[in-house]
């Protein structure tokens, strides 16, 4: 499982953990996020992400 980084503010995604919050159970892979998934601290979209 990996992680992705919001080259933004910083937030990270962790595919093992997911987010509850958000609603995204664990082991969600980052590729199987809506297109339309946003940052939940700064709002942008999935292309400002990176892998860690």
């Amino acid at each position: 499982m990996k992680k992705y980084v919001c080259e933004v503010c910083g937030w990270v995604y962790d595919e093992e953990v997911g987010d509850a919050e958000l609603g995204i159970a664990p082991g969600t892979p980052f590729s199987e996020l809506p297109e339309d998934f946003e940052c939940p601290m700064c709002g942008v979209g999935k292309d400002q992400f990176a892998e860690e």
